[in-house]
Parts: C-alpha cells; sequence; structure tokens
C-alpha cells in the first residue's frame, strides 16, 4: 500500500514539476519573443509521462527495467506521438508555410519555407475539428476533402501575444474563395497588412497612402513595379540583370530596344545609370481609369491597380451610413463575412427583412498588399480581410529553395532562419 502512495505522490510532483517548468518556459519565450520554442513542453512532458521516445539511448543499462514492448507497438507510439504533437503544435502554435508565387518578391522569394506563429495573434479554434490530421483541405495522393462538416464550431479567437500592426507579414485564408470550403479550410494566402481597421488608405500614381501620409518603408520590406526601360540601340545583358542585380521578372517589350522589367528602387537606379539606357519610367495607369476585375467591381469607383481610394477600412463596432452608391464596397461584409440576409427592393436596401439606412460592423477587417505591387492579387482585387480569416504572423524562413539552380546552390544558404519584416 505504501508503495502505491509513494508512486501516486512520485507523479504528483512530476505533475507539478511539469506546470511549473511550462510556466516559466512560456514566460521566458514569451520574453525573447521566440515563439517557435513553445513546442519544448511537449518533449518534456513525453519524457515524464509518455515515455514514447527512449530518451536515454546512450545508457546501455536503463535505471529500471520496464516490459519490452514490441516492435509494432513501439512504432505505434512514436508515430501516434508524433502525429498528437505535430497536431497540437500545428493548430494552436506554429504551422509551416511555403511561399508559391512572386507576389511579395523580393521580401519573400518562390520556395522560401517559412514558420508561421499561431500564438502571435492569438489561436484560432479550429471550425471545422473533424480533419485528417495534418492536412489542410485536400487529401494527398487520393484527392477529396481532408475534413467533415458535421461538426462545425463559431469563430473563437485565444487571447495572444500582441495584436496585428500594421506592415507585419500575414498569413490568412482567402476571402474571395468562392469553392464552398469553410473558413479555415480555404487556401492560405501571405501579404503585408498595410492598413488596419479604422486606417484610411489611398493609392496615387502608384504610392499607397496610410492615413494621409506615404507608406513607412524599412530594411527587409523590397517593394517593386513594373517598368518600361529603353535602351540606345544595344540590349542589356541577361547574365548582368540576374546575377548581379536579382531581376528575374519581365522581358523585351515592342523591340529589342525596349524591355518591361519588374524593379525594386535600387535595381531601378542601377539600371539607370547603364551607359546604354536611354530611360526608365515606372508603368502607371492613370486616374479616373475604370478596372473592372478591381474591388468593388462598380462603375461607382473608377479605381485600378495604380490610382485607388480614398477608403477607409471598417473596424468593430463603427457604424456606417448605407447608400446604393457605397453599398458595393459594403455587400461582402454585410452578406458573406457577418451572415445577414442582404437584398435592394425597389431601389431600397434590406438587410434581414428590414429596410435598412446604416450598418454597424461586428468584426475588425484588415487591408493586405503584395511588395510585388504589380504582379500581386491583393485586396485591391477582392476586398478586406475579416479578422476571422486570419491564420498568424510569418516568423522566420527556416529554408528556401531556388528550384531553377544546380546542385548545392539550390539552397538559398544566406536566407536560412532569416527573420521576416
Amino acid at each position: 500500500m505504501m508503495k502505491k502512495w509513494k508512486e501516486r505522490l512520485g507523479k504528483f510532483y512530476k505533475l507539478v514539476y511539469f506546470i511549473v517548468f511550462t510556466l516559466f518556459w512560456t514566460l521566458f519565450v514569451y520574453t525573447i519573443g521566440g515563439e517557435w520554442l513553445y513546442f519544448i513542453p511537449l518533449f518534456v512532458g513525453d519524457h515524464l509521462f509518455w515515455h514514447t521516445f527512449n530518451y536515454t539511448f546512450w545508457k546501455k543499462i536503463p535505471k529500471r527495467k520496464k516490459k519490452k514492448k514490441s516492435e509494432l507497438r513501439s512504432w505505434f507510439d512514436a508515430i501516434l506521438f508524433a502525429v498528437i504533437a505535430a497536431t497540437i503544435l500545428r493548430t494552436f502554435l506554429i504551422e509551416a508555410y511555403t511561399i508559391p508565387t512572386s507576389s511579395m518578391e523580393k521580401s519573400l522569394l518562390i520556395g522560401d519555407f517559412l514558420f508561421v506563429s499561431k500564438v502571435a495573434y492569438g489561436p484560432r479554434v479550429p471550425m471545422t475539428p473533424l480533419a485528417f490530421p495534418l492536412v489542410h483541405h485536400t487529401m494527398p495522393v487520393i484527392g477529396g476533402k481532408s475534413y467533415s462538416e458535421k461538426i462545425k464550431l463559431p469563430y473563437y479567437r485565444m487571447k495572444g501575444l500582441g495584436k496585428i500592426e500594421r506592415n507585419d507579414c500575414v498569413v490568412f485564408n482567402w476571402p474571395a474563395e468562392t469553392l464552398g470550403r469553410p473558413i479555415d479550410k480555404k487556401e492560405n494566402y501571405i501579404k503585408r497588412c498595410v492598413g488596419l481597421p479604422g486606417d484610411e488608405i489611398e493609392i496615387v500614381n502608384g504610392q499607397l497612402m496610410v492615413n494621409g501620409a506615404p507608406q513607412e518603408e524599412f530594411d527587409g520590406m523590397k517593394k517593386q513595379w513594373h517598368y518600361n526601360v529603353q535602351t540606345k540601340g544595344s540590349g542589356l545583358n541577361p547574365k548582368i540583370l540576374l546575377e548581379k542585380y536579382d531581376i528575374t521578372e519581365g522581358g523585351y517589350g515592342r523591340n529589342q530596344n525596349e524591355y518591361m522589367l519588374t524593379l525594386t528602387n535600387e535595381s531601378r537606379d542601377a539600371i539607370s545609370t547603364f551607359p546604354n539606357v536611354k530611360s526608365v519610367n515606372r508603368r502607371i495607369k492613370p486616374a479616373e481609369k475604370y478596372e473592372e476585375y478591381i474591388y468593388p467591381h462598380s462603375r461607382y469607383f473608377a479605381w485600378n491597380e495604380d490610382n485607388y481610394g480614398p477608403l477607409t477600412i471598417p473596424k468593430a463596432g463603427e457604424t456606417i451610413n448605407l447608400t446604393n452608391e457605397n453599398l458595393p464596397l459594403y455587400k461582402d461584409i454585410i452578406d458573406r463575412y457577418e451572415d445577414n440576409e442582404l437584398e435592394v427592393v425597389g431601389g431600397e436596401i434590406h438587410i434581414n427583412k428590414k429596410v435598412a439606412t446604416n450598418y454597424t460592423f461586428k468584426m475588425n477587417y484588415y487591408w493586405l498588399m503584395g511588395d510585388n505591387r504589380h504582379n500581386s492579387a491583393d485586396s485591391r482585387f477582392w476586398g478586406f480581410v475579416p479578422e476571422n480569416h486570419v491564420v498568424g504572423k510569418a516568423l522566420f524562413i527556416w529554408m528556401s529553395w531556388d528550384k531553377n539552380a544546380k546542385g548545392l546552390k539550390k539552397i538559398r544558404w544566406n536566407r536560412l532562419f532569416d527573420g521576416i519584416k
């Protein structure tokens, strides 16, 4: 009897030690801002309670003899623990993400592998909890849905380490997706948050203005645009453009003396000094030139990629007046994102069967854009990002892979473990 009580007391002490360690470790990680270290208590807990892995493999004789597990059971326990731990990590702490497109070049490159912090803004409780572990929305190999919608949970976000700040690189579920998937199973995108709830944004001849001032710029944020480059009769050396100035997008224009290149400010200034370059001019669409693919897709708003707004980003609790003219700006918010029944009857706006002349927003919204301004499908094309679509904050690059290089040059060594700004 005494032996059993000692064993129980030993387990209790282990639990207390584990809780105290986890609390202190969480405080330590929060202090240094290293969210990616939050997984350590999982391995400590495994060592204390579950014994999935042999943490004393270097010792010939274990301290105490245990009934030896079969090889199959050992593999099963190890795999089960790994899946459970990885699922917890992926859902509530940190998730891996790959850059698939060039919308954030040169800040983030195609082939960059990122870690995304879920705790930065607060982990979002899964809205579709019945799902195959470690898979987003589609089953690998066999295809088909990786989730079931038999159980659906309302949106809830746990308390995080902070809030979204202007110029954060944010991963989110693409709100404009129309495939009928649940919010947390929509496609993941990454863009820079350039506008917070309540901000006024405007783009004037390609220059983003936030609350009347030019967008803040800093090291690590490398915006680029399309430029028309004209030479004096001799062409540009593509090897120099690629290797020395890292110009990877663009090509010939109407003839061999004209180029359309995607340039950062630095590469633009460098190209301008070439003795055979006659002119370097940014391609800007004129103001009042209506583009139907630009949000809100209405002729009331003659906007385009380079001349847009002004537009105020909706804020939770804020009330606006509704008219037939400004309704296109808020239609998706009222109807799709905040789940109301919206219709226009005889020129009158009806929300949930009642005439509405104003509307109060239930959620905060954000404006996100790619740093590759002329090659990014972003909020200019599909509008606001609701807070319930936010996944997390991009932390750092753990691997970067250049598919066009050969051998060891495929790895961009200078980008490994770079923080994301």
